[in-house]
């Protein structure tokens, strides 16, 4: 198994930002990483598991052993009455992934078409977008524990989705009985049941409007990939054009109470009322509000389409977006009361 030395990171995080791998090794497949973990000389090693790069912020030069996941593949698992089945390697490039399915006449994950990243690193973040969330369209995946090199599958429930979450975003507390599997877990396959039959999951005011637009009421799966990678180029920058990572920071929930709070201040305030009683704030509203598009801290930024996505305009560090970041949200507490958690990885 190579293990490469030195290894520049900066072409593989979605930031640009400037950084080396003390060790990368390359996972291509399942059995690659029961090699690296029955190896006497990389087995104990302390590991971070790097999928396309779109989710982290680094902060320096990072010194546990990058297990860069390659894994690829794809393939109809099953077909019933109710879904399709299909399956991809977890180094797969999750747009081109959906796109195939959409190609392939499996319908259902065109809401979530240009999304930066893997397959692998879909479930951890619970992707989701324009009305859906990578739970809606999950069956199971496969992975490796990276203590014991154990092969082990997990259902949904197990999966433990959250708004921006997951199980493999949290760490068991020495001695409990919760699962949590940050740092432990590599994920090599991720299977989704897509439903049928397929209806479009709409209800959205920009694809209402393209609707609107171009006249069409029924629109095809293929018709509302092709709007979202519109509007998501419309509003977000390209990580090939200028660094970034995407939204940085979850729009935040909030009681019923809060809200009419903020409104009774701040009447023109984005929110959207949840199935469960509370009150999804947007972040990017609040961040607009304070003040924050288009400024700059050393050479990192706030975007001016969207204030939501902090980027990279040249030379940025990780910790000049790491500052940019921690007093966006000291503005936002001291402006709304609101605490903003970021969604990227600090390593």
């Amino acid at each position: 198994m190579l293990v490469e030395k030195n290894v520049p990171l900066q072409a593989l995080n979605t930031f640009r930002i400037v950084a080396k791998a003390h060790a990368l090794v390359r996972i291509g497949s399942q059995a690659d990483v029961q090699t690296l973990l029955a190896s006497a000389e990389l087995g104990a090693q302390p590991k971070f598991i790097l999928g396309g790069g779109s989710n982290i912020v680094l902060t320096g030069d990072v010194k546990p052993l990058v297990l860069k996941v390659e894994i690829k593949g794809r393939r109809l698992v099953k077909e019933t009455g109710k879904t399709y089945v299909v399956e991809a390697g977890a180094g797969e490039n999750w747009h081109d992934f959906v796109r195939w399915t959409l190609e392939q006449g499996y319908p259902g994950l065109e809401n979530l078409a240009l999304i930066p990243g893997t397959v692998g690193a879909a479930p951890v973040q619970n992707i989701g977008a324009y009305g859906v969330e990578l739970q809606d369209r999950f069956d199971s995946l496969d992975a490796v524990d990276l203590q014991t090199g154990q092969i082990f599958t997990l259902d949904a429930a197990q999966c433990a989705f959250g708004y921006r979450d997951s199980v493999f975003k949290h760490t068991a507390a020495p001695g409990s009985a919760g699962l949590g599997l940050a740092g432990r877990a590599l994920i090599t396959q991720v299977r989704f049941a897509l439903p049928k039959p397929w209806k479009p999951v709409l209800g959205y005011a920009d694809l209402e409007r393209r609707m609107s637009e171009e006249g069409v009421t029924q629109p095809t799966a293929m018709q509302l990939l092709e709007w979202v990678c519109a509007i998501r180029r419309a509003k977000l920058p390209d990580p090939a054009v200028i660094g970034n990572a995407g939204s940085f920071f979850k729009n935040p929930t909030v009681t019923p109470e809060q809200c009419a709070d903020i409104i009774a201040r701040d009447p023109k305030v984005v929110y959207y009322p949840l199935l469960d009683g509370s009150i999804k704030l947007a972040a990017g509203w609040l961040i607009d509000a304070c003040g924050w598009r288009g400024k700059t801290v050393g050479h990192a930024g706030v975007y001016e389409k969207q204030a939501l996505v902090l980027v990279n305009h040249g030379e940025a560090t990780g910790g000049e977006v790491m500052t940019l970041a921690r007093a966006i949200q000291t503005s936002v507490y001291e402006r709304f009361g609101i605490r903003l958690e970021p969604e990227p990885v600090v390593v």
